[in-house]
């Protein structure tokens, strides 16, 4: 959208300088730091950011959607989105043993097919990270955990921390918190900022942190993008669209203005940051559409599962039953891949 590129307002402008950190976190020099000393500073500097353009976002987005790609590149695409899906279970009727059974499909996604890649990561409650950790030993496969209450994100920090720590002594490489929609829409962004600096700090050196703004729940592109830049800000790794709990979840154009926000954050400092959407996306041909809005718009810095990721279950049926069928020419059907 119009207005989106460079640096943003006089309050961006202010304090931008590019730099380069070798973290994602910004050091007590970084002129960035200062819009964080105060709860009145930090909602100028988000409240400075310009007003999204909807009907060009959107526009954009759809724009995009409709680029096609086919045979050799269709081939490479389908192979990139697979290895960037955290393939998830997050339901009350977990057991081990499907714990056990996602953790193998993510090692092995095809087994008639041993070139198929493997997943980025399994994503589990807390208490099932050991299980999955176990699951994927020795393959490269990450274990995320969903941590903060997970969805609702109501409870007491202490809880909070205590999720994370001990998702993390259980060997999560990564940790998915929720921010506390209710703190954030309220204004008190310093206090999701702290939250997350908390949080952060709990993962330790061991665990990379995605931040969820559960975007259908911010309710306007003004709200998403000061989100985007409060996680940045409090050294998100990731920055994740949603929990796949609500009714609105990833859509292409919030995911846009979020690609949008971690190239300008890394223009104005130098700190990369991920952008992970989830929810709602199931067939190869959405992932495809992703991934162009991940080239158009950040670049091919970003077309990577370090800083990429798919939030999703169902979405690797497709992408496997679509690379069978580049394969041998023919569509094999949901019998031919393995039930989640």
């Amino acid at each position: 959208p119009k207005g989106t590129r460079g640096l943003y307002s006089r309050y961006a402008r202010r304090y931008a300088r590019l730099v380069t950190m070798p973290s994602s976190a910004l050091t007590a020099a970084h002129p960035l730091k200062d819009v964080t000393a105060s709860d009145s500073a930090l909602r100028r500097f988000l409240h400075g950011l310009p007003g999204v353009d909807a009907v060009g976002l959107e526009g954009r987005a759809a724009s995009l959607g409709t680029r096609s790609i086919k045979t050799t590149a269709k081939a490479y695409a389908i192979d990139l989105a697979i290895s960037m899906v955290d393939l998830t279970t997050l339901e009350g009727a977990d057991t081990p043993g499907k714990v056990r059974a996602l953790g193998a499909k993510a090692v092995q996604p095809d087994p008639t097919d041993r070139t198929t890649p493997t997943t980025a990561a399994v994503c589990v409650y807390p208490d099932m990270v050991a299980v999955a950790k176990e699951a994927v030993a020795g393959s490269g496969v990450k274990v995320a955990s969903v941590a903060t209450a997970f969805p609702a994100g109501r409870a007491p920090l202490t809880v909070k921390l205590a999720d994370v720590r001990e998702a993390v002594a259980a060997g999560a490489d990564e940790i998915d918190m929720v921010i506390d929609r209710g703190a954030f829409l309220s204004g008190r962004y310093l206090k999701v900022y702290d939250e997350i600096i908390a949080v952060k700090e709990a993962c330790g050196t061991s665990a990379r942190l995605k931040v969820i703004f559960e975007t259908g729940e911010l309710s306007t592109y003004d709200n998403i993008r000061r989100a985007s830049w409060l996680g940045m800000l409090a050294g998100a790794d990731f920055i994740k669209t949603s929990t796949g709990k609500v009714a609105v979840n990833a859509t292409p154009a919030n995911t846009l203005l979020m690609l949008e926000a971690v190239r300008d954050f890394r223009a104005q400092t130098g700190i990369q940051v991920g952008v992970k959407p989830a929810g709602g996306i199931r067939t190869t041909k959405d992932a495809i559409k992703f991934l162009v809005l991940v080239n158009e718009t950040a670049g091919e810095d970003w077309l990577d599962n370090h800083w990429f990721r798919f939030g999703a279950s169902s979405l690797l049926n497709d992408l496997l039953m679509q690379r069978q069928k580049l394969a041998t020419g023919r569509y094999s059907g949901p019998d031919y891949v393995t039930v989640d």
